[in-house]
């Protein structure tokens, strides 16, 4: 089967959203795609929902380097992850075939558990206590024992995680043309006995962060990669770099991620 034309829709299964999804398809075949219904046989995979389903397609079909992501915003407007809207499809349809669009390579981080399981995601990385209990972690810069935190957990986001879970702590909108990881603390612990650094920080794309977990009792912490939690038990140490695999995403030409950041937050 010709890969260059296939599309992939990846969507809910609410009744209302297979009726889009018809819509979506004729449109797609009309101008010369071809709809297929295995992931596997797409060079373009579009999520129809909002920025939740897309990080879903990204995960879903493995983080694929040899396609383009796209996403359809169901919602009132369009947001991160989703240039087009489905109430204006022919906009989508008619950029690709017109090349009125723009190929934008998203960073992820790469999860790696007690140095064995790796993970990727697109936003971010969270770990959080799992008891009602202060979080204990230290917390390694490369080879340099940085600080030990205490308290609910931590955030290391992506530049365009910066604008999710990252922002609502208190963390910095990176631009995503800045290859880097930002960690942010989530209630950390700072009196006359404890300190950490009290201020999200930013890692250059070379640094390699190591969370080493204080066995304390607090052995089995909430993880998340983006919006999916992490089914693994009994941590012990959590290293982050930022992976040399990207997420190729369909950008229109005059959308760029800073007038998404204005459009949803000014």
């Amino acid at each position: 089967m010709d890969k260059r034309r296939n599309m992939y829709f990846y969507a809910r299964k609410d009744q209302k959203t297979k009726e889009q999804l018809l819509t979506l398809s004729d449109l797609a075949e009309r101008y010369g795609f071809t709809v297929v219904r295995d992931a596997k046989q797409a060079n373009i995979i579009v999520s129809v929902g909002g920025d939740g389903t897309f990080l879903q397609a990204v995960r879903k079909t493995g983080f694929r380097q040899d396609c383009l992501y796209a996403g359809v915003s169901t919602s009132e407007s369009r947001s991160l992850y989703c240039d087009f809207h489905i109430d204006d499809l022919s906009t989508m349809i008619e950029a690709m075939t017109k090349e009125q669009i723009e190929v934008r390579k998203y960073p992820t981080i790469q999860v790696t558990v007690d140095s064995e399981t790796k993970f990727l995601c697109l936003n971010e990385f969270s770990i959080r206590s799992g008891i009602v209990k202060a979080f204990v972690m230290d917390v390694h810069i490369d080879d340099l024992h940085f600080e030990t935190f205490r308290g609910d957990g931590m955030i290391i986001s992506t530049p365009t995680g910066s604008s999710a879970y990252n922002k609502s702590v208190g963390g910095a909108v990176v631009d995503p043309m800045i290859p880097c990881m930002q960690v942010s603390e989530l209630a950390s612990l700072n009196n006359n006995h404890f300190r950490t650094l009290g201020s999200s920080f930013i890692l250059s794309g070379q640094r390699k962060l190591k969370l080493t977990i204080v066995q304390d009792g607090n052995d089995y912490p909430v993880m998340a990669l983006d919006n999916e939690s992490l089914g693994v038990s009994h941590v012990k140490e959590v290293d982050l770099i930022l992976s040399d695999q990207v997420v190729k995403t369909v950008k229109l030409i005059d959308n760029s991620f800073w007038e998404k950041v204005k459009r949803t937050f000014l």
